[in-house]
């Protein structure tokens, strides 16, 4: 693929991120903060994101599996996904857990489990995606060009 097409792909893809609300705007101000010097920086913090979460849906799996399910742990969990959610700009996931922390505050075990889907669905959808978007990213980088700066002026 020619490298003008591999851009133009890599900005349809990513608008598409937002239009579907996957991302919001701050994934932009965490793209802001990349340059030269730390040419890795947005896939090195969303690399973390990706290990960070799938640790906390495991332990969130694990206590509310128990028999009797222990909220004051499941709650503090929740709150972490949300915030790192929130600071990568995974705009479905962060609003998942929303509705799942206020299924903690019921102490609804039922609604939780619920959520706890729901969450888990967006996380892995968000993953695969910005999974695609860092190889389109790559590719071009590979083919020696540059990656096009993203406006959310669409």
């Amino acid at each position: 693929m020619e490298l003008v097409q591999m851009q133009k792909s890599l900005q349809d893809y990513t608008k598409s991120l937002f239009l579907d609300g996957v991302l919001d705007s701050q994934f932009l101000q965490l793209q802001q903060l990349q340059d030269e010097s730390n040419p890795d920086f947005v896939s090195q913090v969303v690399t973390l994101f990706f290990q960070d979460s799938d640790r906390i849906l495991n332990d969130l799996s694990l206590s509310l599996d128990q028999q009797v399910v222990d909220f004051k742990k499941v709650d503090p969990h929740v709150h972490q996904l949300k915030g790192s959610s929130s600071s990568i700009g995974a705009q479905r996931v962060k609003n998942a857990c929303v509705v799942f922390r206020n299924f903690c505050e019921q102490q609804n075990v039922e609604g939780c489990h619920r959520c706890l889907q729901q969450v888990k669905k967006e996380y892995y959808l968000v993953k695969n995606r910005l999974e695609t978007l860092f190889k389109l990213e790559q590719q071009i980088v590979a083919s020696g060009g540059m990656i096009p700066a993203m406006e959310l002026g669409f």
